[in-house]
């Protein structure tokens, strides 16, 4: 396993997770985020796994969130932890289906054209996005459940980039598998993966 590669696609479902999470509780996230988030799931070719999110300071939030939850005397948040783990379970079943494999690229090529014609955050992009999450992760046998705030999740804006994210989500999960990513590292490499977020943290700074 590369310990930085593999931390930073780690950062990468962390951040889709916890502005999963921001969506549902608050209504509001962090926009510059959201458009690093929904960059790396239209980042189909890439030289390096930082080149999928554009540079280190676009998984900020999803860095400073893996500490939070991987630290010790953290008061951790177990939604966003939910979210990771199930985007664990639904890439492991998306594996198995070469049918939803072919599609999914299928529709992330025709939203990159989209992207090409308007913007990474216009509506009809996310909307794509969304219908292409349902469309396809949508029709496995475990769905991912979102709790939050009623008011926010009914509002249909907020659900398709809520479902927007969990396909970036998965795409991070599918390079967190690619670099040697497994559920057992939670327990037994924890301090190493929490010694490289914070790292990849004072990068950013300096």
């Amino acid at each position: 396993m590369n310990i930085e590669k593999s931390t930073i696609a780690l950062a990468g479902m962390f951040q889709a997770a916890e502005l999963v999470r921001q969506i549902a509780r608050q209504g509001l996230f962090d926009q510059g985020q959201f458009e690093t988030s929904i960059q790396s799931l239209l980042k189909l070719e890439a030289d390096s796994v930082e080149d999928v999110y554009g540079e280190i300071g676009g998984i900020k939030t999803g860095l400073q969130v893996l500490c939070g939850q991987l630290g010790a005397g953290v008061q951790r948040e177990m939604e966003v932890m939910h979210y990771v783990l199930g985007m664990i379970l639904l890439e492991r079943k998306l594996m198995k289906s070469d049918d939803l494999l072919l599609n999914i690229r299928a529709g992330i090529e025709s939203a990159q054209a989209q992207v090409e014609m308007y913007t990474i955050n216009h509506p009809n992009v996310i909307v794509y996005l969304a219908n292409l999450y349902s469309q396809t992760l949508g029709t496995l046998d475990f769905r991912l459940k979102v709790n939050g705030e009623k008011r926010f999740l009914e509002n249909q804006n907020n659900a398709d980039k809520i479902r927007a994210l969990l396909l970036a989500g998965i795409r991070s999960t599918v390079l967190w598998r690619q670099k040697g990513g497994k559920r057992l590292q939670f327990i037994f490499s924890r301090r190493k993966i929490l010694r490289k977020a914070q790292q990849l943290l004072e990068r950013i700074k300096s």
